[in-house]
């Protein structure tokens, strides 16, 4: 019989023999939720890991708050014969990685091997990307993927960190533990060994070179990028230099200033300078990287060589509650996870099949998960009827008010046709925001509903809350600038798209080049020709400022709102915003928010003292804190602005320092 039928047989037998097996259990803390059947001890352990790990990232980046926009599921299971029917494949064979990251629309999910120890490690890599898209501006792919570097050196007990080790050269040991592999070294894979080479990148070709998509499935890094990435970010972090970083990306990002030039206003040292400063520092630390991996031995869990030590929270700061979960309903969330990997995807549904089949095993879990499947394949009749069954069971599963909000959503886009529903759709994702305030697709797809209903006020403060939970989300920004361009703010919709027209992702880019194509004839006669609104695609519609009003269908809070309050007083021939930033560094003497959302910024400088305006300040993209505060006296900062005349202008962002 060929391995994949083996496998596929396994995964069958293997989720219907739970009843007989230890039961599962769900352990949760404040920010985490694991699914295990390796007994309380260890869910608590797991749960641990994930909220040092959080916890450092924070501490890292100087973070007050850390945000979780897109629910996490996380499920540990005991042994490699259960991990290996939920694992995905590479060339016909499960990964050999004890833990997988598997990002989705909706939620993303984590499996750990329980078998192997400390297996989270695997995937700390990819939690890092994971937090860095919700909780940090978009950087370039050295900062992110030296980060995640970086990151994956951290080893956790439950009283202490330690982190700055070669990450590649205990993951490299990792691999070879599970390839059986035990008498083979192969220093070869640090990236220690790659940098001890005489040829590096050039910091400038370093910092310009693209690489937009983080590798969420764990490999090899082992290339010259990912080695100086880590040992530059090695560097920043540990000599405080994340803050110069900060403007640096506001000289090259907002001011668009050349790479170089950048460097030297940024840091105070030239390029060929701030590079030969990483070399000296990667030098210095060599001593201890040799040592590192001197000292790694078959069977040493926590090997010589770790460059930094600090104390982290542990298991009695970190509270944790259990509760029992039902073998059909373990059964219904693990093919629901493997649902989402083809390869699983065929023998997850004949699972839940099974389940939905027999009365005393049925349950909501099968039934939505069965809708999500009927959603990807555009069956949405069908997708609904298993929602109804799934409310019928479980009413408060707010899983299930996600998708039926999700079914009417993908419906739109896929046809063009009108909401079905609108009044619920909006009830819907109100309830599933009860459960979970800081979902961002929610926040979309309501802001999207809102648009239909004709609350176009409403519908920006939704896209709003969205985009600043997820701020790297282009889907995102791409329906902030169609909110807007139903607003009439046409200024806010062509930056928008401006900057979307670039966008690595070829369907956000080709969508946001037809958005401004049209942006002048909706500009001028408020729709589009017949034939050009008949062309465009579902998956972005041209405008919602060509469609008509479905009033009716309003909620009666939308239907509170006159859309005509609430256009812009911008004269129908204003011109686009074009004055170049400006950037400065100086003292934030005073806020003045008495006109709130409005504020003003007294800042002093060596040229004098300006005034720097914001017509919201919880618009301003901030750097080196996560809220504005209307009481920052004395604030040593860093702003980029638009010159209105020499004395003042309006912000675009601020860093304190």
């Amino acid at each position: 019989m060929p391995r994949s039928a083996v496998l596929a047989f396994l995964f069958f037998c293997t989720l219907s023999a739970h009843a007989a097996e230890a039961p599962w259990i769900r352990v949760n803390s404040t920010h985490f939720s694991v699914l295990t059947d390796c007994g309380e001890k260890r869910g608590r352990e797991v749960i641990l890991r994930f909220e040092q790990m959080r916890a450092v990232f924070a501490q890292l980046l100087m973070k007050t708050r850390v945000r979780m926009p897109e629910p996490l599921e996380i499920i540990a299971v005991k042994s490699d014969k259960e991990y290996v029917q939920l694992a995905p494949f590479v060339r016909n064979q499960p990964i050999s990685a004890p833990a997988f990251f598997l990002p989705g629309e909706d939620r993303n999910y984590i499996v750990l091997d329980l078998f192997a120890d400390d297996s989270w490690r695997a995937i700390s890599h990819s939690f890092a990307h994971l937090l860095l898209n919700y909780n940090y501006p978009p950087t370039p792919g050295w900062f992110d993927e030296g980060f995640a570097e970086y990151f994956s050196s951290l080893r956790l007990t439950d009283k202490q960190a330690q982190m700055g080790s070669d990450p590649e050269l205990s993951l490299a040991w990792q691999e070879d533990l599970i390839g059986n592999q035990t008498e083979v070294r192969n220093p070869s894979k640090s990236l220690t060994a790659l940098l001890s080479n005489p040829v590096w990148l050039t910091i400038p070709d370093l910092f310009a070179m693209r690489h937009d998509t983080p590798n969420y499935q764990e490999g090899s890094h082992h290339t010259l990028f990912y080695a100086e990435s880590w040992m530059v970010m090695h560097y920043l972090i540990n000599k405080n230099k994340l803050s110069e970083t900060g403007t640096y990306f506001g000289l090259v990002q907002n001011q668009k200033m050349p790479v170089e030039q950048a460097i030297q206003q940024a840091y105070g040292m030239s390029a060929s300078q701030f590079e030969q400063a990483v070399k000296d520092y990667f030098r210095s630390l060599a001593p201890l990287f040799q040592a590192e991996d001197a000292a790694a031995r078959p069977g040493t869990r926590s090997p010589g060589g770790e460059i930094y030590q600090f104390p982290v929270v542990g298991p009695e700061e970190v509270g944790a509650s259990v509760q029992s979960v039902t073998e059909a309903d373990a059964q219904a969330l693990l093919a629901e996870a493997a649902l989402r990997l083809p390869e699983h995807r065929e023998q997850a549904m004949k699972e839940l099949q099974s389940i939905v089949s027999q009365p005393k095993l049925e349950n909501a879990v099968a039934h939505r998960a069965l809708a999500w499947v009927d959603t990807e394949k555009k069956e949405f009749d069908q997708a609904a009827e298993e929602l109804d069954k799934a409310g019928e069971l479980n009413e408060r599963d707010p899983w299930v008010h996600y998708y039926k909000a999700l079914v009417k959503y993908s419906q739109h886009e896929s046809t063009g046709e009108p909401y079905h529903g609108l009044a619920n759709m909006i009830q819907d994702l109100r309830a599933v925001l009860d459960w979970d305030p800081d979902f961002a697709e929610a926040y979309n797809l309501l802001a999207m509903a809102r648009l239909e209903g004709g609350g176009i006020r409403s519908a920006i403060e939704a896209i709003k809350a969205a985009t600043q939970l997820s701020p790297r989300n282009q889907t995102y920004l791409l329906n902030m600038a169609r909110v807007y361009m139903a607003g009439k703010q046409w200024d806010d919709a062509a930056g928008l798209l401006n900057s979307l027209k670039t966008s690595q992702n070829p369907q956000i880019a080709q969508a946001a080049k037809k958005n401004l194509e049209d942006l002048p004839t909706l500009r001028k006669y408020g729709v589009l020709p017949r034939s050009e609104a008949a062309s465009a695609s579902p998956k972005a519609p041209v405008s919602p400022a060509a469609k008509p009003k479905h009033r009716e269908q309003e909620t009666a809070d939308d239907r509170e709102e006159d859309t005509s309050e609430h256009e812009p007083s911008t004269p129908a021939g204003a011109q686009i915003d074009k004055r170049p930033v400006k950037f400065l560094k100086g003292k934030l003497a005073t806020v003045d928010c008495t006109q709130a959302p409005a504020a003003v910024l007294t800042v002093i400088t060596g040229r004098g003292t300006l005034r720097l305006r914001s017509e919201d300040y919880k618009s301003i993209t901030l750097i080196g804190t996560d809220d504005f505060s209307c009481d920052w006296r004395n604030r040593a900062v860093a702003v980029n602005y638009k010159a209105g005349g020499k004395l003042d202008g309006d912000v675009v962002s601020l860093e304190i320092q």
